[in-house]
């Protein structure tokens, strides 16, 4: 994503809470700040972390971005949070005069490198829109506004609900057509070309084709995503299991 803004000729600063994840930037251009509170001075400062604790502690913490006595114009957060944290969030942070942009992506680091990221943004309509280009160049197959508030938490926590209830529903229909004597490539082929294919089916069948099991998203997160979602459908009373 850094190196999607550098390539557009973006003047960046880049924080990470492992120095040596951040290094290599700095061969492509990238300025690393030593500590979070040398972010303070941007006029639009990103943010992808695990979870809302995770946020809160390097914008708050102790040695946050806050710990400078003061905030860049805008925040935006591209991680996968609950709606309760990201609004928080986004109080303490209009207290201190700064707006605060969700703006959750999809796609892993193998779709990012290709271009193929997306993104949904939700906050004032104003930061949305100076903030815009910088997503755009981040995701340019399509950057949606959702609207004000916590908005686009609600589109990332759904669709990553979506996301694995489908890979569990096509690996289970894959086993079961293989067991029945039917190559896993045929069947796959078959889906993918059909009205039930998807982007999201055709890239995960070479794996699926070869029993490749190698991690693109852990369990641990999923998990944390799916009880985002379950919480959500018991509070607005949508039967989800």
């Amino acid at each position: 994503m850094v190196e999607r803004l550098l390539k557009a000729g973006h003047d960046v600063s880049v924080f990470n809470r492992t120095r040596a994840k951040a290094e290599p930037l700095a061969a492509k251009g990238a300025k690393i700040a030593d500590k979070l509170a040398d972010l303070a001075s941007c006029d639009v400062l990103f943010s992808i972390v695990s979870t809302g604790k995770d946020l809160e502690q390097v914008v708050f913490g102790k040695d946050g971005v806050a710990s400078a006595g003061k905030l860049p114009k805008i925040l935006v957060d591209c991680s996968t949070i609950s709606v309760d944290e990201s609004a928080a969030i986004r109080k303490q942070l209009k207290e201190k005069g700064a707006d605060y942009v969700a703006a959750p992506v999809s796609g892993n680091a193998k779709v990012i490198k290709a271009g193929k990221l997306s993104a949904i943004v939700s906050g004032p309509e104003a930061a949305c829109k100076t903030m815009m280009p910088l997503m755009e160049v981040i995701a340019p197959r399509g950057v949606a506004y959702a609207g004000d508030g916590e908005l686009a938490r609600v589109c990332k926590i759904a669709h990553n609900v979506m996301l694995g209830v489908v890979i569990e529903n096509l690996i289970e229909i894959m086993l079961l057509t293989n067991k029945m004597g039917v190559p896993r490539h045929a069947f796959l082929a078959f889906l993918n070309n059909s009205v039930m294919g998807s982007m999201f089916t055709a890239y995960k069948s070479p794996a699926l084709v070869n029993l490749d099991w190698t991690t693109t998203f852990t369990p641990e997160l999923l998990r944390k995503d799916l009880d985002l979602g379950l919480e959500l459908a018991r509070e607005m009373d949508v039967p989800m299991r």
